[in-house]
């Protein structure tokens, strides 16, 4: 009987999830609309900023129950829609708007004769709240930053605590400059591989000294289980630390194991509180080849190996790895947040560098 009680509970909670949702698309739809109308208005009629700053107060006057729709507010929402205009490839809308050559301008005439506003809740943008709108426009100036942002903050779940924290962090150039750093063995993971892993990570919230034992970062790890499933990804199931492993008469232990439930594989993490040397990779491979020997279901992936070191030199990387067929990586952490002007300064560099011999193929 009580598992019946259950599934009303869960029936419940999921109906009430559905409403959040929808009441948020309906917030996001009708925060970009309000944006689309003033931002035309300015360009195409003769709107200025004395009209928004008397816009706002008409409503605070008139309609005072209208929360968010101040001055400051109403030019978040002209941000928001310039940040994703009517032709940018996040809105979805369905209107006569179709087939036009330019979107933009086509809307121009029904807007100065009467406003029809666009249905934008089918597009990706009302998968997340306004508050994450706001500190993803906010704090990302490119284009391709902000749709990462927004795709990771949907994939991940992220709070708006946890994206802010992930921005201080440079996730983004971080991320990117992982994918051209590093060369990955080819297997058939390899794709899903490279998506889900990081270059780098980041354990500000471990609070460790410069100077730590592999110890005191397994603990620190372990005693903030959340915060590190939460910068590795939310489909990381831990399993447990000091895995043990026998082989033959010996015994040998994982420092870490989790289970991925996206790729459907075990993933050993090897802590290194020093430099990275080739030798490392060995170690974890034996691992890999117990794991998927003794440990692994038939119908899992083969297992994938993460060593976490404090540094590395990516040629040594790349050496180590040239002719490893298990799927390992080898990835920085990081105990204090990078700098991040200095992080975007290579990142740049790095692709300044690349563009003349993109140019060539």
């Amino acid at each position: 009987m009580e598992d019946n009680f259950v599934e009303i509970v869960q029936i419940i909670k999921q109906s009430r999830l559905n409403a959040i949702k929808a009441v948020n698309a309906e917030l996001i739809n009708l925060y970009w609309n309000v944006g689309m109308y003033i931002n035309s208005k300015i360009q195409y009629s003769d709107w200025g900023d004395k009209t928004v700053t008397d816009l706002a107060l008409y409503l605070q006057k008139n309609n005072p129950e209208l929360k968010g729709f101040g001055k400051r507010g109403l030019y978040k929402m002209i941000q928001f829609y310039e940040t994703y205009p009517i032709n940018h490839e996040f809105i979805t809308y369905k209107n006569n708007l179709k087939n036009s050559d330019n979107k933009e301008f086509a809307i121009v005439p029904s807007l100065m004769a009467q406003f029809e506003p666009v249905d934008i809740k089918g597009s990706l943008l009302t998968k997340i709240s306004w508050t994450h709108h706001i500190v993803i426009f906010s704090r990302s100036k490119v284009e391709e930053e902000r749709k990462f942002y927004i795709y990771q903050s949907i994939k991940e779940g992220y709070s708006v605590r946890e994206l802010e924290r992930q921005i201080s962090a440079s996730l983004f150039e971080r991320n990117m400059l992982g994918q051209v750093n590093i060369k990955l063995p080819k297997t058939e993971q390899a794709h899903g591989f490279k998506q889900l892993f990081k270059d780098s990570y980041i354990f500000d919230f471990l609070n460790l000294p410069e100077s730590h034992s592999e110890s005191d970062l397994q603990k620190g790890l372990i005693n903030r289980m959340k915060d590190f499933i939460l910068e590795l990804g939310r489909d990381f199931i831990f399993m447990g630390d000091e895995y043990k492993l026998e082989v033959g008469n010996s015994e040998f232990y994982i420092d870490l194991l989790f289970y991925h439930r996206g790729l459907q594989c075990l993933v050993a993490f090897e802590l290194k509180a020093g430099k990275f040397k080739p030798e490392h990779i060995g170690q974890l491979n034996f691992y890999l080849e117990a794991l998927d020997r003794d440990v692994k279901k038939e119908h899992e992936n083969p297992s994938i190996g993460i060593l976490l070191c404090k540094d590395k030199d990516n040629q040594v990387v790349e050496y180590a790895l040239s002719r490893s067929l298990s799927p390992t990586m080898v990835a920085e952490y990081r105990t204090q947040l990078p700098d991040k002007e200095l992080l975007q300064q290579k990142f740049s560099d790095i692709f300044e560098e690349e563009e003349p011999n993109s140019d060539q193929d």
